[in-house]
């Protein structure tokens, strides 16, 4: 859904939008028990992910034909890497909160809050990149249109390998239609 409605609204207006409403979601899904939890939780998560679904489109359109792949690739496994830090940065936040010791004498943390201002520092941060950074919505990525394949094949074999190309569909096409008749 995210997804299309970026398509209308444009890549960076949608992960702000979804970021924001995620981030109004934030107090009632870490503040709150039982079953109440279960509409800010569902939609916290639907916003979030969401926003999380169009950020490789984004950088598709923002990367140069011959990086494509590396760029998202690259900043997939940075962002996995900067992430991996979290659990030990939320355990030492959780220190920072502590709550009253269990009738057994069990030491007790609100990690409610420190997920709260953890993501929510995540979603600030996020935000602010987004409105400092270009859009490049519907950008064609088609090899076609790719400037570097072009000048790393030359114009002429990239043409001549399209044509080709659809060339052989056309008879691939037309074999199958004289297969089924045959049958």
């Amino acid at each position: 859904m995210f997804g299309y409605v970026s398509q209308i609204l444009g890549r960076r207006l949608s992960m702000i939008t979804g970021s924001i409403i995620g981030g109004a979601l934030l107090y009632p899904y870490t503040f709150t028990t039982g079953k109440t939890i279960i509409a800010p939780a569902f939609f916290g998560q639907f916003f979030i992910l969401g926003v999380f679904g169009i950020v490789p489109i984004y950088l598709s359109e923002l990367s140069p034909g011959s990086l494509r792949t590396l760029v998202v690739g690259t900043t997939y496994q940075m962002g996995s890497l900067i992430s991996s830090a979290s659990a030990t940065i939320e355990a030492t936040l959780c220190e920072r909160f502590p709550l009253p010791d269990t009738v057994n004498g069990v030491q007790r943390y609100d990690y409610g809050k420190v997920i709260c201002i953890f993501t929510a520092c995540a979603i600030v941060f996020d935000v602010l990149f987004l409105l400092v950074g270009p859009e490049k919505r519907a950008t064609a990525l088609d090899v076609e249109r790719d400037d570097d394949m072009k000048e790393a094949i030359g114009e002429n074999t990239m043409e001549k390998a399209l044509h080709d190309s659809s060339h052989n569909m056309d008879n691939d096409v037309e074999r199958a239609a004289a297969s089924r008749n045959q049958s």
